[in-house]
C-alpha cells in the first residue's frame, strides 16, 4: 500500500510540475504571467485541500455525501440562470469569482460519485433488484446528468455516465438491468448530437478529417502537426510554433500537442505512462479499502481521472471526436485542478484506512489446513 500511495503522489506531482512549466510556455506569448499566476494560486488551494482530504477519515464523508449532493444540484441550477451563470462559447457553465471562474459541474462530479458510493454501500444487498439498482439511483444520477447536459456539456455527461455506470456494476447491479437504460441513454445522446449543428459537425469532421481540415477540423489537424513537428525529442522548451495562434485552446484542452511539439514523443509517453500508473494505483487502493463505501469511492475517483485523461488524449490524437475535456493536472483551469487534487487526497485517505492483508508471523509459518504442533 505504501508503494501504491507513493507512486500515486509522485506521478501526480510530476504531472503538476510539467503542467505548470508547459502552461507558462504555451501562454507566455499572448498572456504573459497571467495564466501561470492563476494556475499557481489554484494549485496552492488544491494542494492544501488535498492534504486536508488525505488527513480526513474518508468514512466521515458518508454523512456529508447528500448535503454535498444537494449543494451541487443547487449550483448546477443557478449556473443556468441568465445574469447568474457566465455564458462563454455558447455554453453557460461558469460562475465568475474574484479570483477567476468556477465550474459547478466539477463539484457535481465529486458529489455524484460520493452519493453513488454511499448508496451502493447502504443498499449493497439490494442492488440486484430493478427498484434499488436502477430506478432510485437512476433518478438522482439522471438529475445531475440532465443539468450538465443542458449547459450544454456533452463531454462531461458522457464521462460521468461511464463513471457512474461502472460504479453501479461494481456495487452489484446486474448487466441485464443496466443495459436497457444505458442503450436508451446512448440513443438519446446520439439524437441530441445529430440535431445540434455544432456537435454534429465535429462528428463529421472526425469521420472525414481531410474534408474539414480548414474549418471545424482545423484544431485536430494542427494538433497532429504539432505532434509530428516534435519528433522524438521536441523542438525545445518554448519553441512551439502551433501556440502562435495556429492551434486553438492550446493551453487548455489541447495542451498535450504543445508538450509533444516542444518536448517530443518521450514527454508525451511520460504523460501517458504517468496516468496509467495513477489509474493502477487508484484501483489497487480501492481494492484494499476497508469498506464498500471506500471501494466504490476509490473506483469512482480513479475512473474519473483515468477516463477524463483518456478522452482528452484520444481527442488531441484524433482518435475521438472533440469533447472539450481538460487534461487532469496539466490543462489550465482552476476548478478542475482543485477538484482533481481533492480526489487524489481522498485516494490517499482511503489508502491510510485500508485493511491490513499481511499475515501474522505465526500464521505465515503454518501451511493452510495443517495445524501447528501442540506441546504439553
Amino acid at each position: 500500500m505504501k508503494l501504491a500511495t507513493t507512486t500515486l503522489v509522485f506521478c501526480v506531482t510530476a504531472l503538476l510540475a510539467l503542467g505548470i512549466v508547459m502552461l507558462y510556455s504555451s501562454s507566455m506569448v499572448d498572456k504573459g504571467m497571467h495564466y501561470l499566476t492563476m494556475q499557481l494560486l489554484w494549485c496552492a488551494v488544491g494542494l492544501a485541500s488535498a492534504v486536508a482530504a488525505a488527513s480526513l477519515d474518508y468514512r466521515l464523508l458518508k454523512k456529508a455525501a447528500w448535503p454535498l449532493f444537494g449543494v451541487a444540484v443547487i449550483l448546477l441550477v443557478l449556473v443556468l440562470i441568465p445574469h447568474i451563470g457566465l455564458k462563454m462559447n455558447g455554453a453557460r457553465r461558469w460562475f465568475r469569482l474574484p479570483i477567476g471562474t468556477f465550474q459547478p459541474s466539477e463539484l457535481g462530479k465529486i458529489a455524484l460519485i460520493m452519493a453513488v458510493a454511499w448508496y451502493g454501500d447502504h443498499y449493497q444487498r439490494q442492488m440486484g433488484t430493478w427498484q434499488k439498482g436502477i430506478m432510485i439511483p437512476g433518478a438522482f444520477v439522471g438529475l445531475v446528468l440532465a443539468l450538465i447536459f443542458v449547459e450544454p456539456d456533452r463531454g462531461t455527461t458522457i464521462l460521468m455516465g461511464g463513471v457512474v455506470g461502472s460504479m453501479l456494476l461494481i456495487a452489484g447491479v446486474r448487466w441485464k438491468l443496466i443495459i436497457p437504460p444505458a442503450v436508451a441513454g446512448v440513443i438519446f445522446l446520439a439524437i441530441s448530437i445529430f440535431n445540434d449543428p455544432v456537435r454534429s459537425k465535429r462528428i463529421f469532421a472526425w469521420l472525414h478529417p481531410e474534408e474539414h481540415k480548414m474549418d471545424i477540423g482545423l484544431q485536430a489537424k494542427q494538433a497532429m502537426l504539432a505532434f509530428g513537428s516534435g519528433g522524438w525529442t521536441g523542438l525545445g522548451l518554448g519553441n512551439s510554433r502551433q501556440k502562435l495562434g495556429y492551434l486553438p485552446f492550446h493551453n487548455t484542452d489541447f495542451i498535450l500537442p504543445i508538450i509533444g511539439e516542444e518536448l517530443g514523443l518521450v514527454a508525451t509517453l511520460f504523460v501517458i505512462i504517468a496516468f496509467l500508473l495513477v489509474v493502477m494505483c487508484g484501483f489497487y487502493i480501492a481494492a484494499h479499502a476497508s469498506d464498500t463505501f471506500g471501494l466504490l469511492l476509490g473506483v469512482g475517483i480513479t475512473l474519473l481521472i483515468g477516463l477524463q485523461a483518456g478522452i482528452n488524449i484520444g481527442v488531441v490524437t484524433n482518435m475521438l471526436p472533440n469533447k472539450g475535456l481538460p487534461l487532469p493536472f496539466i490543462s489550465y483551469g482552476g476548478s478542475n485542478l482543485l477538484m482533481m487534487l481533492i480526489c487524489v487526497g481522498l485516494l490517499v485517505s482511503i489508502a491510510r484506512k485500508a485493511r491490513v492483508t499481511a499475515p501474522s508471523a505465526g500464521a505465515a509459518l503454518e501451511p493452510e489446513g495443517i495445524p501447528s504442533p501442540q506441546f504439553s
